[in-house]
């Protein structure tokens, strides 16, 4: 069986890791456990040492996603699991993910349902990005923001320069992975309430995620974002076109701005499908 790392990014969460680690090592024995602790303040690093597991630290705070990137470069496993310190995940769904992994996926992503969700606002926010990266990758995304998941270690390494330093790491390395072709399983599974308080502001990090999901659509498929922008452009011309045809029988300049804004638009997208290409070429 390939060798296991389990990566626990965690921000002062000495609280949840004190009963969540022994649990961790009880569930997998023969894990590599890593703890990288994003600057905490509290006493991580002695919960980590009588738990005996791995310490990462960092002199300063540098983001969960600059945490998840750390410990994936230190981790020595051929497979990866991810999941956060503050105590929502359980252990016992770790074997529950590896499972999929073994039937030939090379991510597995735990989606949590709807009772799960931090509050009916976070709730609906998670059901728009879930909506919107399905359209955009053309493959259903059960839960676009979750920590929890399983990946080969090979596989997500090739992402880490596109991974961003803050919390919105699971979604650029699932539209990553989608892009690839590298299969994704998505795992129901039952999320408890954190311990202690969350480091995610809702309105700051909401518009983060949507910002980063039409970022990363255009790493995935740019033509799926600037070909309805050029077509709205053209439709836009047309009508104003129509409308001053029939009231002076002439062509403005508005009309012809229009169009050429949407052949300037559609010509930026193929450009930007041939970038899209270049970023995943894997050499031989």
């Amino acid at each position: 069986m390939s060798r296991l790392s389990i990566v626990l990014p965690a921000k002062n969460e000495a609280g949840a890791l004190a009963t969540l680690l022994p649990r961790l090592r009880t569930a997998q024995p023969d894990a590599e456990i890593i703890v990288v602790d994003d600057g905490s303040t509290d006493n991580t690093p002695e919960i980590c040492t009588s738990a005996g597991v791995q310490h990462l630290a960092s002199p300063y705070s540098m983001g969960n996603g600059a945490a998840i990137k750390r410990g994936a470069r230190a981790a020595t496993g051929e497979l990866l699991v991810f999941m956060d310190g503050d105590g929502q995940h359980d252990p016992a769904d770790v074997a529950r993910l590896l499972e999929q992994l073994d039937r030939g996926y090379d991510m597995v992503v735990g989606a949590r349902d709807w009772d799960s969700q931090a509050g009916v606002g976070r709730g609906v926010a998670n059901t728009i990005y879930n909506w919107l990266a399905t359209q955009m990758t053309g493959h259903e995304v059960a839960d676009l923001t979750s920590g929890f998941r399983a990946v080969r270690a090979d596989k997500f390494r090739e992402f880490l320069h596109l991974l961003p330093n803050g919390f919105s790491y699971p979604t650029t390395s699932t539209m990553a992975f989608f892009r690839s072709a590298y299969p994704v399983a998505y795992l129901p599974i039952k999320a408890g309430q954190r311990v202690g308080k969350s480091h995610i502001k809702p309105l700051k990090d909401g518009i983060r995620f949507l910002l980063i999901i039409f970022k990363i659509a255009t790493l995935y498929s740019p033509l799926k974002l600037f070909a309805p922008a050029s077509a709205v452009f053209f439709l836009l011309g047309l009508a104003n076109y129509a409308w001053t045809f029939s009231h002076g029988g002439r062509l403005t300049n508005m009309s012809t701005l229009m169009w050429s804004a949407g052949v300037i638009v559609f010509l930026i997208g193929l450009v930007s499908e041939q970038i899209t290409a270049l970023t995943y070429r894997r050499d031989a």
